[in-house]
């Protein structure tokens, strides 16, 4: 968490009030959200740059600058990227602040609890050097269109548990542990199938449920839960929550087949939600 729903409301939101602008000035707070260069690598790489766009890959939030560098946000656990008046009181855990010329003036502030997101400019150029993580990603669902084709393949050519495949982010990257026990609830696929026993139409039905569960649920601008900090540049939480069908509703009777409850257990060391009559 955030996962691809909640990093491309995020997008969305940099779009719409970020991109265009220039970066007048850049304070970096805790130097561990910029461990992978330094803070003043951050500082020289931001500063006098324009956000040129807004991009997405994964969880990976990707800006060009106009440079020729890119900004990248990884928001982790409880990351979040907002977009405040000049001189608001900022909240706890306000890493890096970004002062963005033209009226009005604003900052985007890059506020994280648990310190495990980052914040980092790279040349694109050297990507496999600088960000060896992002060449490394597999299909983005929503950003590259995964069309049933592609998703067969990946499915098909490998022997291993269906949710293990669909978290691995080198496989189909952006699908975290909501979407994945949500995805494979609405195919009726149960978590711990062997993914080469998965039958053509059950991989049908699950390529299906991947895009409209995923899409659905940025059009709510993600999921935001009780245990997280979640919420896009505007400080406006999502509400997918209120339609999940199996995730975080352990115990509960089945929105789908009303005759099942829902089972909470650990596969892989996540907890994973699902019910037994609607996936066998």
């Amino acid at each position: 968490m955030p996962e691809l729903p909640e990093v491309e409301t995020v997008r969305r939101g940099l779009a719409a009030q970020v991109v265009g602008r220039r970066i007048e000035r850049v304070e970096v707070g805790r130097e561990r959200v910029v461990r992978r260069t330094s803070r003043q690598a951050l500082i020289d790489g931001l500063t006098g740059a324009t956000v040129v766009a807004a991009g997405r890959r994964g969880k990976y939030l990707l800006c060009p600058l106009d440079t020729g560098d890119e900004l990248m946000v990884h928001l982790r656990m409880s990351g979040r990227l907002l977009v405040a008046a000049a001189g608001q009181e900022r909240p706890p855990h306000t890493h890096v602040v970004m002062h963005l010329a033209g009226l009005p003036a604003q900052e985007l502030w890059f506020v994280d609890p648990r310190t495990f997101g980052e914040v980092v400019v790279f040349d694109p150029a050297h990507v496999a050097e600088q960000v060896p993580e992002l060449a490394r990603l597999g299909v983005d669902p929503i950003a590259d269109g995964m069309t049933r084709a592609q998703f067969a393949a990946l499915v098909r050519a490998r022997s291993r548990q269906i949710k293990a495949l669909l978290l691995d982010q080198h496989v189909i990257t952006g699908i975290g542990n909501i979407y994945c026990d949500e995805s494979l609830h609405l195919a009726g696929v149960r978590h711990d199938r062997a993914s080469d026993r998965v039958t053509p139409r059950e991989i049908t039905k699950l390529h299906a449920a991947i895009m409209e569960v995923l899409s659905e649920a940025i059009e709510s601008g993600g999921s935001t839960l009780a245990d997280t900090q979640y919420v896009g540049v505007d400080g406006v939480a999502g509400w997918f929550q209120l339609h999940h069908r199996v995730y975080d509703r352990a115990g509960q009777r089945c929105l789908s087949c009303s005759k099942g409850n829902i089972v909470r257990v650990d596969f892989g060391g996540r907890g994973t939600h699902f019910c037994p009559r609607c996936q066998k």
